[in-house]
Formats: C-alpha cells, sequence, structure tokens
C-alpha cells in the first residue's frame, strides 16, 4: 500500500465538537440558552484570532514608534 502523503489530519476540531455539543443540548431542552451561546463556538475562535492579531499589531506599531528617533 502506498502512503499519498497527506500527513495532516482530518475530522472535527475542539470548536465543532463544542458546537455539536451545545446544539444537541439545546435541541433536547438541557440547556436553555439564548442561539447566540449555543453557536458562540464559532464566533468566539475566529474573535479571539482576530484580537491576537490586533494585539500583536498594536505591539508591532508602539515598537516601531519606540525605535524612530
Amino acid at each position: 500500500m502506498s502512503s499519498s502523503g497527506n500527513s495532516g489530519t482530518s475530522g472535527v476540531g475542539l470548536v465543532g465538537l463544542l458546537t455539536v455539543a451545545f446544539v444537541v443540548l439545546k435541541l433536547t431542552h438541557f440547556i436553555d440558552w439564548n442561539w447566540v451561546w449555543v453557536l458562540s463556538p464559532l464566533w468566539i475562535a475566529p474573535l479571539s484570532f482576530l484580537l491576537l492579531i490586533g494585539a500583536i499589531a498594536v505591539i508591532w506599531a508602539i515598537a516601531e514608534a519606540v525605535k524612530k528617533p
């Protein structure tokens, strides 16, 4: 058997698992959350990434401003 050379992983990640779990809990009436919070793993992860990129950009801008005489 030959390997396809694909060493990446596939499947559902933590965000996907949390989203599916929250949706199942909501649909079975185990939790009474608003749909915004049920689907929060889908928007919290990208928002966290954007905040991290923004913080890095601000730190980089400050460092560049300090370097200039």
